[in-house]
């Protein structure tokens, strides 16, 4: 197959300017980049306990093309953040590598890593050493017999020694995702934040979306950011922090008059797509535009075929061109992707 040839564009195209604009006036300077779709956990809302079906190895990116396509991001598209995810992004035998490919890069992004921590006690070091700037941890609960009903698997002791390796070796601070869910875990609210706040964590909770990969979610038992906030202040005096939000999803509270914050991300009940600045790599190479988008565009194909970096830029300032303006949730119309979120990345 041929690459295609950039076109010139208009003032209304995706090439008349530099960037990953969208029609509506956003523009993408964040990448995630997912590396794998595997994980070590069964996280319930993210996939079944019997796994799913893997990606073919030849069908991944390898190393070279990762790093090829976040070069191409960085240098030419505007994008000034890079966070790897999974799957588990350190099943990926050559993160390390990737990580050090973005870190060399000029201009040099802010290099970030979604993990459930687990063997992160044993690289953090050469993550830092390579160039990893911060890291965000999923952690759901803190009792071993509840993490083994979320996750199916006794790991629990395994993503603390993780969270406290990556607080040890710099990467301070070290920032908590935690998902409610109604009736396992969702009691647990204030104890996280006990803890975030007493080993100097960033707590950050997030409403669970509509992307696992039974398609079981349902909203009205989706624990929303309303109870989320509300069972904190039972326990907690919370402001409104005065620091510009921006672009992040994290609406952020000063605990008890500071400096402690927690976030909450109410992605379904309080939406933020006006300001979304993302755009999504998933591990073959497909440009996802949104998290919830319904297509995805091939960027793998285009390397494989001998494009340009330019050709393959064009083509990625189209797929973001035709971004919608939110993710249409509560429309009645909302579809759940193909993908769940194992496979389309954090």
């Amino acid at each position: 197959m041929a690459a295609p040839t950039p076109t010139q564009g208009t003032a209304d195209s995706p090439s008349a300017a530099p960037g990953l604009r969208d029609r509506h006036g956003r523009t993408a300077t964040d990448l995630r980049v997912s590396l794998t779709d595997r994980c070590n956990l069964r996280c319930t809302y993210c996939m079944p306990e019997a796994g799913l079906p893997w990606l073919p190895k030849p069908e991944l990116l390898t190393d070279d093309e990762v790093s090829r396509l976040v070069g191409i991001a960085v240098r030419d598209l505007g994008v000034n953040e890079v966070r790897f995810t999974g799957g588990e992004p350190l099943l990926r035998p050559g993160l390390v590598d990737i990580v050090a490919a973005a870190a060399a890069l000029a201009p040099r992004p802010e290099i970030s890593l979604t993990t459930n921590a687990i063997g992160l006690e044993r690289l953090a070091g050469p993550l830092v050493d390579a160039g990893l700037d911060r890291v965000n941890v999923s952690l759901d609960t803190l009792d071993p017999g509840t993490f083994k009903e979320l996750a199916k698997r006794d790991r629990l002791a395994a993503t603390l020694r993780g969270i406290e390796g990556a607080a040890a070796a710099g990467l301070a601070p070290v920032k908590l995702n935690t998902v409610l869910m109604r009736g396992v875990n969702d009691a647990e609210a204030p104890a996280l934040l006990r803890f975030a706040i007493a080993h100097g964590y960033q707590l950050r909770f997030i409403e669970q979306m509509p992307l696992d990969a039974a398609g079981v979610w349902r909203r009205d038992e989706m624990v929303t950011a309303a109870e989320i906030l509300a069972a904190l202040k039972a326990e907690f005096d919370l402001v409104p922090d005065p620091a510009h939000r921006g672009s992040a999803p994290a609406e952020t509270w000063l605990v008890d008059g500071g400096p402690a914050k927690v976030g909450v991300i109410g992605s379904v009940t309080r939406p933020f797509c006006g300001d979304c600045d993302r755009t999504r790599l998933t591990a073959d190479g497909q440009v996802r535009n949104c998290l919830f988008a319904r297509g995805e565009t091939d960027l793998r194909g285009l390397l494989r075929d001998g494009a340009s970096d330019a050709e393959v830029g064009a083509r990625w300032r189209e797929a973001m061109w035709g971004k919608l303006p939110g993710h249409g949730i509560d429309d009645p119309s909302f579809l759940q992707p193909a993908r769940p979120m194992s496979a389309i990345g954090g």
